[in-house]
């Protein structure tokens, strides 16, 4: 390893348990911007339901730890890991990332700006980290019943929002484009309330229940995910419930299984709101698949 990558591995290390010293879940990241450790079950057959439940690391934002032995442990599995990433939405400050992408012709921060006018809230003076190709990210907490999930332009052209399941890259980490760092004045805030107007734009609407009525009969399909998610035994909720209500959607009855497989993961252990959260992001994802 060249001395440089020898200097950003340790600075990495440094800074990646600076912040779990502040309760900020950490993981390694490679100079790609990737978690650093490569998955144990590469190779098996899909679907991989295991978070970490295997004991072994390499399963991305889910090996996220405060836990300084944990940390350290980490990054000598990856001791080329020159980057950390901070995993969102974790307690104890449940983080929210509004990133502010540079990348596309549109002008983020003006979006950002207009949103807050036309849906009435403040900006937060809050930490902000500079990203080395322009951009920034907020950091805002929000609060621990409500799960937001991930989302590329869904608010508008070049912001995205990281949430349950992503994670930020750390400033001191230094990727292959460059460092990322604190905003001047930055370094002395605390991450800041999301205020709850931009909440209500970055969490989706719980869908409404609706009686069950004669109508198509579920297909057989249907039962059976409904049944593999009732399965789901703690730490394999969110990602069976996802993988359903992906496969449902690309089938074409996500919508009718909706609310039976909410129940489901209800049933497991989610709350309805994280349910209908994860079912969401299922059908953002698989909504350019069935076209």
């Amino acid at each position: 390893m060249a001395t440089t990558d020898r200097q950003s591995a340790t600075l990495a290390l440094a800074h990646a348990l600076s912040a779990a010293e502040r309760g900020l879940p950490v993981i390694p990241l490679s100079p790609s911007k990737l978690p650093a450790l490569r998955s144990p079950h590469r190779g098996e057959a899909e679907p991989v339901l295991c978070r970490g439940e295997c004991g072994l690391p390499g399963h991305g934002v889910h090996d996220a730890t405060t836990d300084p032995a944990g940390v350290r442990a980490l990054f000598a599995a990856a001791p080329w890991a020159t980057g950390y990433g901070i995993a969102c939405g974790r307690p104890p400050h449940h983080l929210i990332g509004i990133d502010l992408d540079t990348k596309s012709s549109a002008d983020s921060v003006a979006a950002l700006q207009d949103l807050a006018l036309r849906h009435l809230f403040t900006i937060p003076e809050t930490v902000t980290v500079l990203t080395p190709s322009g951009g920034r990210h907020l950091w805002l907490t929000g609060p621990p019943d409500i799960v937001v999930p991930n989302s590329a332009s869904r608010l508008a052209p070049g912001i995205d929002v990281r949430g349950a399941g992503g994670y930020l890259v750390g400033p001191g980490s230094v990727s292959a484009h460059g460092a990322y760092r604190l905003a001047p004045g930055s370094a002395e805030l605390s991450p800041a309330p999301c205020p709850r107007a931009l909440l209500r734009l970055v969490t989706p609407p719980a869908r409404p229940h609706h009686p069950t009525q004669a109508g198509p009969a579920r297909p057989a399909q249907g039962n059976g995910l409904v049944q593999f998610v009732l399965a789901a035994h703690e730490g394999q909720r969110n990602t069976r419930l996802f993988w359903a209500a992906c496969r449902a959607y690309e089938n074409g009855f996500g919508d009718e299984l909706a609310d039976a497989l909410t129940e489901a993961a209800v049933h497991a252990g989610l709350t309805e709101r994280e349910a209908r959260a994860t079912i969401a992001s299922a059908e953002r994802l698989t909504s350019g698949r069935r076209y």
